[in-house]
């Protein structure tokens, strides 16, 4: 099989994430799947009602209502994650290079056919970071933290045990009976472009901004040559953040996944209806932390009458570090952007 820089970007290599049960990991799609068709049954029957054609609770609607009244009931405090039960999450061991921790999974089998369908993997990006080593003749974390200088993130660096780094925040976990521990040791040199970075809300404000820049430059005049172009260019941007076919993403059912970013594309079926905004997320989850980058484009309109807009950025970024593993922060960074951008359309 041939597996391309794209379909790792996308998540569609069929390389293993944490799981290497592949039964497991079918089962846990299937019942992704079902639980989707609950939600979509649920929808059109709403839908149905609001056109004044009221019918019957159906057996998915009962069921939904069931599930939800059950998901509350389980959602305690300290509740362990499944995901956190894999045992690759605290590898120890230390590896010198990202060709190196390729051994980890280099000769296990592809869950299935690249670009067949979607599964989410860290080692899809551990290979990717082993490219673009290869591809810049420098080392990845060489690679990387130059390109953090240039962006201006200054505070962003390798999570790295031995190195001493100022105001290092101490990362908890819940135990078995819920209380809140420190999270346990853990060497993330096997993980490096999937989650072995610290940085800072400052810093990742500066990266939302500096890709927001390079996606709306195109879209300003520049006449008099004032504006700088941005760190990539804005067809590049655009590329990344348009939906790839056959993805999905977890954390917000409206998504699909594109190049390293869930988006979610601009929609309305309806008028006076639910609107479905064009933004790009991305969540975190580690040992111990969680995070959230969500970028909500301002709408621009070249066409408009009036004075051009301000130049770029123009949009509301936000950003969300939690020392706390297994908090989900998306639902939440998007009501913080939709609430901003509110007050901004009210000025």
């Amino acid at each position: 099989v041939t597996i391309t820089t794209r379909l790792l970007v996308s998540h569609l290599s069929g390389i293993r994430h944490y799981e290497k049960d592949i039964t497991k990991v079918k089962e846990e799609k299937e019942k992704a799947n079902r639980a989707l068709k609950l939600t979509k049954c649920h929808q059109d029957k709403e839908h149905k009602e609001k056109e004044g054609k009221g019918i019957e609770k159906t057996d998915c609607v009962k069921k939904k209502e069931h599930d939800g009244e059950t998901k509350s009931r389980n959602s305690k405090p300290g509740r362990k994650d499944k995901e956190f039960e894999h045992e690759e999450y605290y590898l120890k061991e230390k590896f010198e290079s990202v060709i190196e921790s390729l051994k980890i999974f280099k000769n296990d089998p592809l869950f299935f056919k690249p670009g067949d369908q979607f599964l989410y993997s860290t080692y899809g990006f551990t290979l990717l970071s082993a490219v673009v080593e290869r591809a810049s003749g420098q080392k990845f974390t060489d690679y990387m933290l130059k390109m953090f200088r240039d962006l201006d993130m200054l505070s962003t660096v390798l999570d790295d045990n031995e190195a001493m780094i100022y105001n290092r925040a101490r990362c908890y976990v819940y135990n078995k009976k819920g209380r809140l521990v420190n999270a346990p040791y853990v060497d993330n040199s096997y993980k490096w472009a999937g989650g072995g970075f610290l940085s800072s809300v400052g810093d990742l404000l500066k990266f939302g901004n500096a890709l927001l820049y390079s996606y709306q430059a195109g879209q300003f005049k520049n006449g008099n040559g004032k504006l700088l172009p941005g760190y990539l260019k804005p067809g590049t941007v655009a590329m990344m953040w348009t939906p790839v076919a056959k993805t999905e993403v977890s954390w917000d059912r409206d998504g699909k996944y594109a190049m390293a970013w869930a988006v979610v594309e601009k929609n309305q079926q309806y008028g006076c209806c639910r609107q479905q905004r064009h933004y790009a997320s991305h969540t975190g989850g580690a040992v111990g932390a969680s995070s959230v980058l969500l970028i909500l484009p301002e709408e621009l309109d070249p066409e408009a009458p009036g004075a051009w807009p301000a130049a770029p950025p123009r949009g509301v970024i936000v950003t969300i570090i939690c020392n706390m593993q297994s908090v989900s922060l998306n639902s939440t960074a998007l009501k913080i952007a939709r609430e901003f951008d509110k007050e901004k359309r009210a000025q």
